[in-house]
């Protein structure tokens, strides 16, 4: 079962499906759900949840195994385009929530689910800071560590040249995304979103 369209303020569980197993939740914000466009807010403070049954044969999810339980500082923007291997996070810093500037986010295209939305974290990202002349690579080597862990059994090229895809585009001047979404605030009546029973083992 796949769910409908989300309205701005509800509770959209983003799941990470590993090897068919649910491996990481949390829950976000829906700000925007159009049909070129999926923006979800993680908000600080919101919890992150790791299914307790199965053994994944890449092992538990890093910021399980780092302690990682909640989201924290200002929260981060997640803009998707249907069928794109990829997110572009928007990052804000400092006592006065400053732009910090956009992530750009290699993952599995999101699926909808009854409860939210499916995808799996490709590790390997690039990240444009605010103040940048340009781009930077991130994690490339812990990618490579990924694929020796065997978390991403035939995906590598694909990963590696949506990688390539978005430098060039960036190379060229490309903007796909709305740059506005910069000075983007959260609505301050939001609470922060919590978890809905059986997230883990919903048939979606």
């Amino acid at each position: 079962m796949t769910g409908g369209r989300f309205a701005p303020g509800d509770v959209v569980v983003r799941r990470e499906i590993l090897l068919g197993e649910v491996w990481f939740g949390c829950p976000t914000v829906c700000v925007e759900d159009s049909s070129d466009l999926l923006a979800l807010y993680l908000p600080p403070g919101a919890e992150f949840a790791f299914p307790r049954h199965g053994v994944f044969p890449a092992g538990r999810h890093p910021w399980e195994t780092a302690g990682h339980r909640a989201w924290s500082g200002h929260g981060k923007l997640m803009l998707h385009r249907p069928g794109e291997a990829h997110s572009v996070d928007v990052f804000w810093t400092g006592p006065d929530r400053a732009f910090a500037g956009w992530y750009f986010n290699l993952q599995d295209p999101f699926r909808r689910t009854s409860i939210g939305v499916d995808t799996l974290d490709h590790e390997l990202d690039l990240w444009w800071g605010a103040d940048a002349d340009r781009y930077v690579w991130k994690d490339v080597e812990m990618f490579a560590q990924r694929l020796d862990e065997g978390r991403y059994p035939g995906m590598a090229e694909a990963i590696r040249a949506e990688g390539d895809r978005i430098a060039a585009l960036l190379d060229a001047g490309e903007r796909w995304w709305d740059e506005a979404w910069a000075s983007w605030k959260p609505d301050p009546a939001w609470p922060v979103p919590r978890l809905p029973a059986r997230w883990d083992t919903v048939d979606c």
